[in-house]
């Protein structure tokens, strides 16, 4: 998206809505993520599912569609790149056969380790004219807004 053409469009209404502003603020932060991840094969998307995937082993893939909000069709093309990749493991659950149990493997706990590095280092990048107490606040702001979501 070319930034510069909001330069000369006034946005003052909408900048009164905090959804507004986190989405726009999410897009400068995700500006330079397609260009982290692509030394270690991933995409945003796929970068998602082998974090969920490495952080939950054993995730089944509906519970792993679920956290993600994407369709089951979608994501069984992401599955299926990081197991065609050495990434992950799906297996069949003994309990039910018609579910599988998503898991990485060394491969891809290592590749995702590296991958985490790399995003963090480029949001601190992102971040460096901003006081770590303010990004603190905005990241808890945000933890509460998810929060409250799920109460209500």
């Amino acid at each position: 998206m070319d930034h510069t053409v909001l330069a000369h469009i006034s946005d003052e209404t909408l900048k009164q809505f905090m959804g507004y502003r986190v989405r726009r603020a999410s897009n400068v932060l995700q500006t330079h993520l397609p260009g982290t991840l692509k030394p270690f094969g991933l995409r945003m998307i796929t970068f998602t599912a082998l974090v969920l995937i490495v952080d939950n082993p054993g995730l089944s893939q509906s519970r792993l569609a679920a956290a993600m909000d994407v369709e089951r069709p979608n994501l069984v093309v992401i599955i299926d790149d990081l197991e065609n990749r050495d990434l992950i493991i799906r297996e069949r659950v003994p309990s039910d056969r018609r579910a599988y149990a998503l898991t990485p493997t060394l491969l891809g706990r290592r590749t995702c380790e590296k991958a985490i590095a790399a995003v963090k280092e480029n949001e601190q990048r992102m971040l460096q004219n901003i006081g770590q107490d303010r990004i603190t606040l905005a990241g808890d702001v945000m933890s509460q807004i998810l929060e409250e979501s799920k109460g209500g």
